[in-house]
């Protein structure tokens, strides 16, 4: 039996913030708004894992009012969404997202952030796709305001 997840999530870019995409610190003078280190790529991801399960959302499992979440490695969250996924019997077969932002650019930064996600979901580097656009520089994104990220996964039952 295979489930297929899809998440999606926004933040706003500040002056004054770590950047922190798909796992990896990038250098940026604008990083993500957020309670933890508001990593998109990653809570987009965690969405999809938990959604294929029909287990909620990220911020139903780890609330922002919550203050053992302020500033936590989003890494970590991956880590406790997956294990919800594979304490139910499924095994994750593959990630396919998009990065929706201006800047910086993120090409050089991909394999970085394929990796780091593939060793937290304990999958191939392979099973992990990253892609990146801008929007040329239309809406909150095009501005420099915004970051979006969206993820769908495909989950396998354990048999």
């Amino acid at each position: 039996m295979y489930r297929i997840g899809q998440g999606i999530d926004f933040h706003k870019l500040v002056e004054g913030r770590d950047f922190w995409l798909g796992g990896i610190h990038i250098p940026h003078h604008k990083g993500a708004l957020g309670h933890s280190d508001a990593d998109v790529l990653l809570h987009a991801i965690c969405d999809a894992l938990l959604g294929a399960l029909s287990m909620g959302d990220i911020g139903q499992h780890f609330p922002d009012t919550n203050a053992a979440y302020k500033g936590i490695d989003s890494k970590l969250l991956l880590k406790k969404s997956y294990q919800l996924v594979t304490e139910r019997g499924y095994k994750l077969v593959n990630v396919d997202s998009t990065i929706l932002l201006q800047a910086p650019k993120i090409r050089k930064y991909v394999d970085d952030m394929r990796a780091a996600i593939a060793t937290v979901l304990e999958i191939e580097i392979d099973d992990v796709s990253i892609k990146a656009t801008t929007t040329e520089q239309l809406s909150f994104i095009g501005r420099e305001e915004g970051i979006v990220a969206t993820a769908n996964i495909l989950l396998q039952k354990v048999v």
